[in-house]
């Protein structure tokens, strides 16, 4: 078995979480998400036939949304 090097060992397990990966964490555990898609979802726009850009996910939409206020 090869000896590891620094460079393949990972940190991952020591490192502090940021501010913004506990934010994120706070806010997916007090956002009701699955009821909130479920609202929004049958007013929001579905992809057409034809040219155009689809729309993007209503659960990305509204999560930028939330981030935005």
């Amino acid at each position: 078995m090869p000896q590891q090097t620094f460079a393949k060992v990972t940190f991952e397990q020591y490192r502090k979480p940021t501010r913004r990966e506990r934010f994120l964490d706070e806010m997916n555990r007090v956002v009701p998400w699955a009821a909130l898609v479920a609202a929004i979802e049958p007013v929001y726009p579905k992809a057409a036939e034809g040219p155009g850009r689809p729309p993007v996910g209503v659960k990305r939409m509204l999560r930028l949304h939330c981030l935005q206020q």
